[in-house]
């Protein structure tokens, strides 16, 4: 049992590691062929933030355990508004001006839905994986249709202050992205194989795993540039990273996972998980879409976030316990 403890420490460590090299070495690269900075910061950046997620749930499909790979999507989704942009906006409040992340808010609150309906009948089919993946590559082709289209965004600007501000060549570019990958299906692995065997020794289940240890160290790559985002007043590039990744969380990485190995859901999953996931999701649009003025994530708002994440965890540990 120590070695699968230590396993998901060092699983974890390298995997935000090679998470944080793979983002910089994709949108670097992406930069030097002329790819727009709005794209790179709404698809490359959210590509490579959600990698860890998506990398971890395509390997723990492929091994038979679907439960860590539905539990670290939604659980991910959690984390990324609740405990990500609470603490952010505790420290420093969130301001949004991008009119691209207003288009994103309510699709996001969309696809809520669809992945609620999906799990209606206690289970995610391989015809259903489909589905998702295909509208995930129709709104791909939406976000760089408008990506092209639009002209200047503030998280364009943002974005492109942030390439501009560091210095890489195209040959180490290219070199961080491989190699960050490479680790990133290591360190996977071998967080996998942590996390199974921890859940197997003490009895705890899979999507429990999932829901917490996994889905909290996957979302750390965006946690640690949406506060330096923040730091340096780059509010778009915060919430551009959570929305971006529950994106892809919710259509790539559950629909990969699921084109690789069908499921059963647990009961839970609908009435719990994903009840609180669309009450987040539609609370941050509410918070965020600014109807007449620019949203806003208050210091108010952060603590209540926050608080959600701490009782949603604190449940989850109960139901452990009390089992």
């Amino acid at each position: 049992m120590t070695l699968a403890f230590l396993a998901v420490a060092v699983g974890l460590i390298l995997l935000v590691w090679s998470a944080d090299r793979f983002v910089e070495g994709s949108a670097f690269t992406a930069r030097y062929f002329g790819m727009p900075p709005l794209l790179v910061g709404m698809v490359i950046v959210g590509l490579g933030t959600s990698a860890p997620e998506m990398v971890v749930s395509a390997i723990a499909a492929s091994q038979g355990n679907p439960g860590i790979a539905l539990g670290n999507a939604y659980g991910s989704n959690i984390s990324n508004i609740a405990l990500i942009l609470g603490l952010t906006a505790l420290i420093s409040p969130i301001t949004v001006h991008s009119q691209v992340l207003r288009k994103e808010l309510p699709i996001l609150i969309a696809i809520t839905a669809l992945a609620a309906y999906q799990m209606w009948d206690g289970e995610l089919t391989r015809n259903d994986a489909l589905v998702l993946l295909g509208v995930f590559f129709i709104l791909m082709a939406w976000i760089i249709w408008q990506g092209l289209r639009t002209k200047s965004d503030t998280l364009g600007v943002e974005t492109e202050g942030e390439i501009e501000a560091s210095t890489m060549s195209i040959g180490r570019a290219v070199f961080w992205l491989v190699i960050g990958l490479i680790l990133l299906i290591i360190s996977s692995r071998i967080l996998v194989w942590g996390a199974t065997s921890i859940a197997r020794g003490f009895g705890v289940s899979d999507l429990i795993i999932g829901l917490t240890i996994i889905a909290i160290g996957t979302s750390l790559p965006e946690l640690a540039s949406s506060l330096i985002a923040t730091r340096k007043g780059e509010h778009d590039i915060a919430l551009g990273n959570v929305l971006g990744s529950n994106i892809f969380n919710t259509l790539a990485v559950v629909g990969i996972a699921g084109v690789i190995h069908p499921m059963s859901v647990e009961p839970e999953v609908l009435s719990r998980d994903i009840l609180v996931m669309a009450v987040l999701t539609v609370s941050l649009f509410f918070i965020c879409y600014g109807f007449r003025v620019p949203g806003r994530i208050n210091r108010i708002e952060g603590a209540a976030l926050l608080a959600c994440f701490i009782g949603y965890t604190t449940y989850l540990a109960s139901s452990v316990f009390n089992a």
